[in-house]
């Protein structure tokens, strides 16, 4: 019997991903942030047809079990990759992406169950010419951008997937068999790919980074953080260092947040209950509940969060994040 599993990273640009002057072409027009993908990536060929993301890794493996013993197995999937496209007034221009050679590790077979680890990404075809911090000290070419994937197929026909390494930037989603967004790396440093992500500080020299993974936020979670960077009313944006504290337990409070990038730990009574990534509505159980904080929020990594008003938010939805969260309920 042949059983067949996939897992899938797409990497796209989050709209204020870049900081600085490297932002100027986006913000005059001339190439573009990405929208999110999909919560259910219900046709992928399209989507990757239609310029929606950048790079993506499929992870897509089989094994064949005779008699209860896994006798065969092998590769399916591939890495994809779109071009880059530039435009100047009415005029555009396409430039032709670079995708680097698949690296797909030998798998690992058990008694019980196969595993399979799987490299793709590549680099734009636009030139991007920078000083970086080792020889040659300078680049033309753009850094490149990659997933590391693992997928482990037992013989029964059960499966599960990591990501186990993943380029500084750009965002990395990543869907499991059914196409459903179940992970996303947490932190983007932008300044660290631009810097360092070539030669041999990528998998295709001998260095692979490693991936900061968190779970994915609610729907209702994706949606409010539509509306609040999206809204008549722009949110005032904070950056924090890694330890710094966004919040204190028992203060008071009348802000909403939303996690843009990096990671957050939620504390109650000093303890650790939760860690949440980028998309995470916080804050709401203080607006709802008598205007204290009800845990102290604390960077993991270096933290960007968007700052709102309640008065610019729906009081129902406010609720029903709050019922969903109830983190410092959490054992």
């Amino acid at each position: 019997m042949r059983f067949e599993s996939t897992v899938l990273a797409v990497s796209w640009i989050p709209s204020e991903a870049i900081s600085g002057m490297t932002r100027l072409p986006f913000d005059m027009g001339v190439t573009r942030y990405d929208d999110p993908p999909p919560d259910t990536m219900h046709n992928f060929k399209e989507l990757l047809a239609s310029d929606r993301f950048r790079f993506a890794n499929e992870l897509r493996a089989w094994i064949e079990v005779e008699d209860g013993r896994i006798v065969d197995s092998g590769y399916a999937g591939r890495g994809h990759i779109n071009v880059s496209t530039v435009r100047l007034g009415h005029r555009e221009a396409a430039f032709a992406a670079v995708p680097l050679p698949d690296i797909q590790h030998e798998p690992v077979t058990e008694p019980d169950s196969v595993t399979f680890t799987q490299t793709s990404g590549g680099r734009t075809g636009l030139p991007a010419p920078r000083r970086v911090r080792r020889p040659p000290y300078v680049q033309i070419a753009a850094p490149l951008a990659w997933t590391t994937l693992r997928l482990t197929i037992d013989k029964e026909g059960s499966s599960h997937s990591e990501v186990v390494g993943a380029s500084p930037f750009p965002r990395h989603w990543v869907y499991d068999d059914t196409m459903q967004l179940v992970a996303k790396t947490g932190s983007i440093d932008f300044d660290s790919w631009y810097r360092d992500a070539f030669g041999k500080h990528t998998p295709w020299g001998d260095t692979d980074s490693p991936a900061f993974v968190t779970e994915v936020e609610s729907g209702l979670e994706r949606e409010l953080s539509r509306t609040i960077m999206r809204g008549r009313n722009r949110p005032q944006r904070r950056h924090l260092a890694k330890g710094q504290t966004l919040v204190e337990q028992g203060e008071p409070g009348e802000a909403l947040f939303l996690l843009l990038d990096g990671v957050l730990a939620v504390e109650v009574d000093a303890e650790p209950v939760a860690e949440v990534g980028p998309g995470a509505i916080l804050g709401e159980r203080a607006l709802l509940e008598g205007g204290r904080r009800t845990s102290t929020l604390r960077a993991v990594t270096g933290c960007r969060v968007a700052i709102a008003s309640a008065q610019d938010i729906d009081p129902g939805v406010l609720e029903e994040i709050g019922r969903r969260h109830r983190r410092e309920q959490a054992p």
